[in-house]
């Protein structure tokens, strides 16, 4: 099961979280649940920070994540990031907390579920994104990490693992998430920013920090927008120059790649892209300490390209682009990503929930097969009917034929209905079969009430075996016209 498959917890007296070691060995059966409402699922992922679970609000059946770190570990970060949260409360792309708080040995947050990360999306799609995929992406992220620092606020962490897309409806929305090294650069109210100063500690992802993260100086907000550099190329060309270097220790290795870094040149590294990605990476390298970054310049070189490459703001990603859309819109480039993608699934990659538009069944279930079998004959009749006078007379016999086979025309009051009876001009998959109008004889020949007959065969089924929305959608309109 992905994200939004939920475990199904019977017993009557629910549990609340005590000092288990691990929660994700509790008793099958068991209901634990946190904040009294917030009821805990399957396992989502897991690592340094803690453990996320997919979780289930009792009293509106909701879906939300739950974020758990045990209050023994040496660095807890969860009472600070739910502190983070609050400041940025509000902000586009800013999830929500729902409840916070302490649960036996561990320190709880309730937030909104969300769909998977850009770097699970990247896996998908064959470890590369396309031009255009790049330049949507970027202008979102900029803008995310411009309403952080609007909030005084250094992120510290930029990678493609914390920047994940909506769910449901808003899978074109970017969010950023985790905020456990967030740091404030001034003061809320005088926005005094912080002193300069060195022989700090590399803080963050190393494959994305900045060269001064490297070189131990207080990270600003101009390290920030040159760790987004970084993952716009990470993108683009599929890996960085500094990836795959082995050494004995962590810290030989980031010296390594702090070297390799600051040998590389930008030409090098943007060799074969738009020239606006160089200009963005050689803007933030030569930023001051505590230089305020243009963003509004920063994202309009990126939608320069944007456009000049005759690209649509349609939001069709590399994940959500049908391949028509991205042959009109990419060419050959995005031909590339396809088979790459097809490639990478073919490996058995794993991304976690992917957004519902990507999940095509491989069959329609019979409910659906017959109403579109159902509204595929009707469809060929009302043709018919078009091209003569008179609309034809539906006997008997003929109206079963009509029926979907696992409907039965025995012993329903429904399908008692006249022989005289004419079909509307337009017929839907919620044909409501009445008496003539013209015609009046039928419902008394026949010896059923109108009532009974004003039933839809197709509907009458409804309870028992429900339909896709979007099938019965012209179900509803129809019955509003008539």
């Amino acid at each position: 099961g992905g994200l939004y498959e939920h475990a199904d917890f019977t017993t009557s007296a629910p549990r609340r979280l005590c000092s288990e070691p691990k929660v994700q060995r509790r008793p099958p059966g068991m209901d634990i649940r946190v904040g009294r409402n917030y009821r805990l699922g399957k396992k989502i992922n897991s690592g340094s920070f803690g453990e996320i679970y997919h979780g289930t609000n009792v009293l509106t059946k909701a879906p939300v994540a739950v974020k758990l770190e045990s209050r023994k570990t040496n660095f807890p970060q969860l009472v600070f990031e739910s502190k983070v949260y609050r400041i940025l409360k509000g902000g586009v792309g800013i999830p929500n907390v729902h409840w916070s708080g302490k649960e036996g040995d561990y320190n709880v947050m309730v937030m909104d579920l969300l769909g998977p990360s850009l770097e699970d999306l990247f896996s998908y799609c064959g470890r590369r994104f396309s031009l255009k995929t790049v330049l949507m992406l970027a202008d979102q992220m900029i803008s995310r990490v411009e309403y952080m620092h609007s909030r005084s606020l250094l992120h510290r962490d930029i990678k493609p693992d914390n920047f994940v897309i909506g769910s449901s409806k808003r899978t074109h929305l970017l969010h950023i998430i985790d905020f456990g090294l967030a740091k404030k650069y001034r003061h809320h109210k005088t926005h005094q920013h912080i002193e300069y100063g060195t022989d700090r500690n590399l803080t963050g992802t190393a494959r994305y920090a900045s060269i001064n993260a490297h070189a131990g100086v207080e990270q600003s907000r101009r390290d920030d927008m040159e760790s987004l550099g970084y993952v716009f190329l990470y993108f683009l060309r599929g890996s960085l120059p500094w990836q795959g270097l082995s050494a004995k220790t962590k810290e030989d290795k980031y010296k390594l790649i702090w070297k390799k870094k600051e040998t590389t040149t930008v030409a090098e590294l943007c060799e074969g892209f738009p020239d606006a990605f160089a200009k963005y990476l050689t803007y933030c390298r030569e930023m001051s300490f505590s230089q305020q970054p243009d963003y509004g310049h920063l994202k309009r070189l990126f939608r320069d390209v944007f456009f000049e490459q005759g690209f649509k703001m349609d939001f069709a990603y590399d994940w959500t682009a049908s391949p028509t859309q991205e042959n009109k819109s990419t060419g050959s480039e995005n031909n590339r990503a396809g088979r790459r993608r097809e490639s990478a699934l073919k490996r058995g990659a794993t991304v976690g929930a992917l957004p519902s538009r990507l999940q095509v069944p491989d069959q329609l279930t019979s409910k659906e097969a017959a109403v579109r079998e159902f509204y595929s004959r009707s469809r060929k009749n009302s043709m018919r009917r078009s091209s003569s006078r008179d609309a034809p007379v539906i006997t008997q016999r003929s109206r079963r034929s009509l029926i979907p086979r696992h409907h039965s025309t025995s012993g329903s009051p429904t399908n008692q209905t006249s022989r005289h009876m004419q079909l509307p001009r337009r017929v839907t998959p919620a044909l409501n079969i009445r008496p003539s109008a013209t015609n009046p004889r039928s419902s008394r020949q026949s010896g059923i009430h109108q009532s009974q007959t004003n039933r839809s065969i197709i509907t009458t089924d409804r309870r028992q075996n429900p339909l896709d929305s979007s099938t019965l959608k012209p179900i509803d309109e129809f019955k509003r016209k008539r």
